[in-house]
């Protein structure tokens, strides 16, 4: 791996699993602007929104601890596989998306800006799922 981007590899892991555990408590703090993006297809709407709140949590707290790093790691990604369909679902759909923060319903380019955001999420995970090099000590 670039030398340049290895120094980054640990901040980031420091932003990353913070990162999730906040996105995780926030499923559980506003669970109805989660459940208006689960596809109608998928049963318990609140259910599966706090299930992936515990899961982000789980996952931020994981990464942080290098016993559990890559374990976590590979669990972030199978999590953002399985988000994957609300992000789909909020992008064509039309949903509208009520109690937002600031008010406003997200523009078309939030929308399916977070498509591709999630395929940099998972390569931001899948890079801890690699074993430390004797160097990084993480």
């Amino acid at each position: 791996m670039n030398e340049v981007l290895q120094r980054f590899k640990r901040p980031l892991l420091y932003l990353m699993g913070p990162l999730y555990v906040v996105a995780g408590v926030l499923h559980f703090v506003v669970p109805e602007l989660y459940v208006q993006i689960v596809p109608p297809v998928l049963p318990a709407a609140l259910a599966l929104v706090y299930l992936s709140g515990v899961a982000e949590v789980a996952v931020g707290i994981g990464l942080l601890i290098p016993r559990t790093r890559r374990y976590a790691a590979w669990a972030t990604v199978a999590l953002l596989v399985a988000i994957f369909p609300a992000n789909v679902y909020m992008a064509t759909s039309g949903v509208v998306i009520e109690g937002l923060p600031g008010g406003g319903d997200p523009s078309a380019l939030v929308r399916w800006g977070r498509l591709p955001l999630q395929g940099v999420l998972l390569l931001w995970a899948l890079w801890y799922t690699r074993p430390p090099r004797e160097a990084d000590h993480s």
